[in-house]
């Protein structure tokens, strides 16, 4: 069968950047070991497919993928994903509901100069334990006097799990250097896809990122949206940070703007998207 696919940058300023996502329309039936072959095929962080929603008061049901398992939600798959239908349904601002394996996820989109704008209200803030210092440092590289010294690293999820792992410096960012075995084994417990190396200012509302995924194969994250809302939620509650704007992937080469906001309790987090080309897929 033939589908319709997009491939946008999400929290992206200009093409080229961001997080690149493809996003497949009309898998309703789509088998899953089929997703998993183009999630593979496509090389990048995730691919979603759209699919007839199953839930009471969802627009559609978004399947997303990376390249080794079906995830339950995500950030740059979810706003990417809601762009790619509304060009699809020829909308140029919409307010929709997805489902996900998650839940439901409010998401607002609309078309602007130059791309198009959208935000997600992500689910209430889950907290989980605090961490060792010591050993979230030694994960990716760095000395235990790097870490901040008054934000613990902790996991948190607003629908996927996290590592937020303050540092005390924002040139400790560059330094970092992953041991993604280490990784796994600290971040597989607790179910964690990944550990959210973050320099901020919560007086001036400003944070820099570097996303570090469980396994070398998937690497390091340009744009995170499904951290970027435990962060604001773990700066809310730590701090009395309630807007923050987060710079991530510059040290990839695909600089990456994510913006989170609390409202309400819940992180609303929003960001650019560009789409790139559309075109088809064939599917068997």
């Amino acid at each position: 069968m033939t589908h319709r696919i997009s491939w946008l940058d999400v929290f992206a300023e200009r093409p080229l950047a961001g997080n690149g996502l493809a996003v497949v329309d009309e898998a309703d039936r789509v088998s899953e070991q089929t997703m998993l072959a183009l999630a593979k095929e496509t090389r990048l962080s995730e691919t979603t497919f759209v699919q007839s929603a199953r839930a009471e008061g969802a627009d559609y049901r978004n399947r997303i993928w990376d390249p080794h398992e079906e995830l339950p939600f995500a950030g740059h798959p979810s706003l990417g994903t809601a762009v790619a239908v509304a060009r699809w349904r020829g909308l140029d601002r919409a307010n929709f509901v997805q489902e996900t394996v998650a839940g439901l996820q409010p998401i607002d989109v609309e078309e602007q100069n130059v791309g198009w704008s959208a935000s997600m209200l992500q689910n209430e803030a889950e907290f989980g334990p605090e961490l060792e210092r010591e050993a979230v440092m030694a994960a990716v590289g760095l000395r235990p006097e790097d870490a901040h010294p008054e934000l613990p690293p902790q996991v948190v999820s607003t629908g996927m799990p996290h590592v937020m792992a303050p540092v005390a410096e924002h040139e400790v960012l560059a330094r970092a250097l992953p041991d993604y075995s280490t990784i796994y084994e600290l971040s597989e417990p607790h179910g964690s896809m990944v550990i959210y190396l973050v320099w901020c200012d919560p007086d001036r509302g400003e944070a820099r990122a570097r996303s570090f995924t469980r396994t070398a194969e998937m690497g390091e994250d340009p744009a995170t949206g499904s951290a970027a809302g435990p962060l604001g939620a773990y700066l809310s509650q730590r701090t009395g940070c309630e807007r923050a704007v987060i710079r991530q992937g510059e040290e990839m080469g695909r600089p990456s703007v994510l913006e989170v906001e609390m409202e309400d309790g819940r992180p609303r987090v929003a960001g650019g998207v560009i789409p790139v080309f559309d075109g088809e897929v064939s599917l068997p």
